[in-house]
């Protein structure tokens, strides 16, 4: 079956299709849906890919971005596998907090009896069924068997709200584990203290980690609707145990965390939530996420495909944490010591912004960059401006920041081109010149660029003087080992693209001399073009080609990736990348026998991040697993072939996001939103191959699954209202487009500038009928 072809299904071809599309799926109608009057909410999925979790990945009783992020934990050791994982039955804890390598305030409700009043501080775990649960944004509800205690969860962004309905029979309690492993950290040196009759505060440490070099500390306060009755630490664990009163069987607390103080913990409990009404926070969280989920309206296609679109669509609203409080307060860990900074005010003395601690942002350019820059300007402002205080403080923009502190997650200066779309789409407007001296620091000798992976105390692993004398990054880099990620090919491409999109902001600000000379180092990846090989190859510090090169072979100089996936790591030159190959001609029939093959492995290297290294699935030669190929569907449209974008980027989407199911979902890593903002970008048919970075960026069309999606544009920073996409004929297997009209007017290119989509309109395609 061939594109630009006639062709006609066999009914066995359609059953095969429709099998395909089934398998692994919550396929509850599969007939067309409209818009319905079901909220954006409700169609949330929080337990997908939950069977493949990671200690940040789930979330229920949270806020957008919350600094607390309430929910149970059913394993509580390492940053993988930990969290909620579905197919445990036993839960460990109740966490108020799950981020890129932080962790903390786990509080589980006991009953205590004569039986296991001796042993509660070891054997506290409870099993649950999934059964009697329930768990949506913004709230949680679990039986816990081993104590016939029903426990219900939400939050505002600052504080855990919990209600615990105890039976009759056993003394109502609840353990406060402040100290031991939780996930990604250990917890230490935690503190418990009663202050007043249904008061208490406390503090704890998280310890350094691998990843996280400097210790963080979390400070809280806890307050019941009940008096405390009593107050016992364990000698071996040093954690607590708090007795509520006797005849107290229903108890509600109310845990205000920060990590500045416990007065600021105070302080965050005081403004967020000063009442004891438990449904009121559970509709006002469910407002906020309605709010924020139904900027895009879809109407269309099946019930498991709106469910699954806006459970990626929360998913690209989650994992990255606010980590200041109300006032503005937050930790600057960046020097020799902790600092208490302050964020700036506006004139009403409200926040100009929120602080994160964050992922790394290696694979925004085509996840995040689009998405948050279309749909959530206000949010891509934020994290802009965040960013560029870690350098007010640190003097680097960072890559991934948690704790305060740099963690120099993954490589390059993935923050560039993020930063920069934020100000092509007019977004961020303000002390530009300031902007760009800051993200260019990271782009010379002493910027981020010298470090590999985790490198903290050096800075040789990033292979940078080797690509400023040489032109490439070699691969092994002689120096030595320093950190992860030293895979020289990968690290030359990642930094001729980021140069790239760094000459584009030095354009724009009239800085010719930088602009000339980042744009001539963006061609740097034509260093490491084997004519021979037709592949990207890697190069030792002497210039000599790899010998036998497999570019099927994983991690062989490729980051997470092989040289089949990593060649085509060129967004911003995929016709000199082309030219290369010998031609588009020849670049087309590349790309397609790779996906033909990848489609064999469902385009991804296996169904979970831990497996990506089997032998036979990292040889897939296009993944949808990770990040580094998943733009390669949309190279078709800048090859003259926008009909295979269309009919890969489906078959895409069938294949690895369609799934509803704990056991599925991104078959990999979901990376705090990179991978569910693809998803959504997939579904609704736009894309930007060099991340919205060039003047007036411009969205690649694809293949809309829905028949209507409607985006409500931000007034604060653009003039229309709506940017409306229609279609027709939008009937299963029908993928290919015949015409496309914008207001109105028939348009030839698959490809539309951001200035005139954020105008507002009406974008209709029209597909072929098969």
């Amino acid at each position: 079956m061939k594109p630009n072809e006639s062709f006609v299904l066999s009914l066995g071809t359609l059953l095969l299709l429709f099998l395909i599309n089934s398998c692994g799926k919550e396929r509850t109608s599969p007939s067309k849906m409209a818009e319905s009057d079901t909220s954006p909410v409700d169609k949330v999925y929080t337990q997908l890919d939950t069977e493949n979790s990671r200690w940040f990945l789930f979330s229920s009783a949270c806020r957008p971005f919350g600094m607390v992020n309430l929910s149970p934990d059913t394993q509580v050791g390492g940053a993988w596998g930990s969290g909620y994982r579905y197919k445990t039955d036993t839960i460990k804890g109740i966490s108020h907090i799950h981020g890129w390598q932080i962790s903390g305030l786990s509080i589980m409700p006991v009953t205590i009896s004569e039986e296991n009043k001796q042993t509660i501080f070891t054997d506290f775990y409870s099993k649950f069924s999934h059964d009697t649960e329930k768990a949506v944004p913004g709230y949680h509800s679990v039986h816990l068997q081993k104590y016939d205690i029903k426990a219900e969860l939400t939050s505002t962004k600052r504080v855990g709200f919990h209600r615990y309905s105890f039976p009759i029979e056993g003394r109502p309690a609840l353990l406060f584990n402040l100290n031991g492993v939780l996930g990604p950290c250990e917890n230490r040196d935690g503190t418990l203290t009663k202050v007043g009759d249904n008061v208490l505060t406390g503090e704890f440490e998280m310890a350094p980690t691998h990843r996280r070099p400097k210790p963080f500390k979390v400070f809280f306060q806890v307050e019941f609707d009940s008096r405390i009755d009593s107050i016992v630490q364990d000698d071996g664990s040093h954690n607590y145990l708090v007795f509520m009163e006797q005849d107290k069987k229903t108890v509600k607390l109310k845990a205000g965390i920060s990590y500045t103080s416990i007065k600021n913990a105070q302080k965050n409990l005081t403004t967020e939530l000063d009442h004891w009404d438990f449904e009121k926070v559970v509709e006002e969280s469910r407002e906020e996420w309605n709010s924020v989920l139904g900027r895009i309206k879809v109407s269309g296609g099946t019930e498991t495909q709106q469910r699954r679109f806006y459970t990626d669509l929360w998913h690209a609203l989650q994992g990255r944490r606010v980590i200041n409080d109300v006032n503005g307060c937050y930790p600057d860990n960046t020097g020799d010591n902790l600092r208490i900074g302050q964020l700036p005010l506006d004139i009403n003395g409200n926040l100009r912004f929120n602080h994160y601690n964050s992922d790394s942002f290696w694979g925004a350019q085509w996840t995040l960059n689009t998405l948050w820059g279309l749909v959530y300007p206000d949010i891509k402002e934020e994290f802009v401006h965040s960013l560029l205080r870690y350098y007010k403080d640190g003097g680097l923009v960072p890559r991934g920041p948690s704790g305060g502190n740099y963690t120099y997650v993954m490589t390059g200066a993935s923050s560039t081109p993020f930063i920069v779309s934020a100000i092509q789409k007019g977004i961020v407007k303000d002390s530009l010149q300031n902007i760009y001296k800051a993200v260019r620091k990271n782009h010379m000798p002493g910027g981020i660029m010298e470090k590999a992976g985790y490198e903290h105390t050096t800075n040789l692993g990033g292979g940078f003087k080797h690509y400023l004398e040489n032109g490439f990054v070699p691969y092994p880099i002689p120096e030595g080992k320093f950190g992860g990620h030293q895979d020289g090919a990968s690290l030359t491409l990642e930094y001729a693209y980021q140069d790239w999109t760094l000459a584009q902001l030095a354009k724009k600000l009239d800085q010719e001399e930088d602009y000339r000379y980042f744009l001539n180092r963006s061609n740097n990846y034509k260093l490491l073009f084997d004519k021979e090989s037709g592949w990207i190859r890697p190069k030792d510090a002497n210039g000599k080609w790899m010998e036998n090169y497999d570019p099927y072979l994983y991690k062989n100089g490729f980051i997470e990736s092989n040289g089949a996936q990593s060649t085509w790591f060129v967004p911003h030159d995929i016709t000199g990348l082309a030219q290369l190959m010998g031609g588009l001609g020849k670049a087309v029939e590349k790309l397609n026998d790779q996906f033909k093959v990848a489609e064999k492995l469902d385009f991804t290297s296996g169904n979970s991040h831990d497996v990506e290294m089997h032998p036979e699935y990292s040889r897939v030669p296009i993944n949808y697993g990770n990040q580094p190929s998943i733009q390669t569907a949309f190279i078709f449209n800048q090859l003259g072939r926008p009909d295979l974008t269309q009919y890969w980027s489906r078959k895409v989407v069938d294949s690895v996001f369609s799934g509803l199911d704990p056991s599925t979902g991104y078959n990999g890593d979901e990376d705090q939103g990179l991978m569910g903002s693809l998803s959504v970008l997939l579904k609704i048919g736009l894309f930007q191959m060099n991340g919205g970075t060039e003047e007036d960026p411009t969205y690649q069309l694809g293949s809309p699954i829905f028949d209507e999606i409607k985006i409500s544009l931000h007034p604060d920073y653009y003039p229309g209202e709506h940017f409306v996409i229609r279609t027709k004929n939008n009937e299963e297997g029908n993928w290919a487009i015949k015409n496309t009209f914008l207001n109105g007017e028939p348009i030839q290119e698959m490809a539309i500038p951001h200035s005139q989509i954020v105008k507002g309109g009406e974008l209709m395609i029209e597909f072929k009928e098969n």
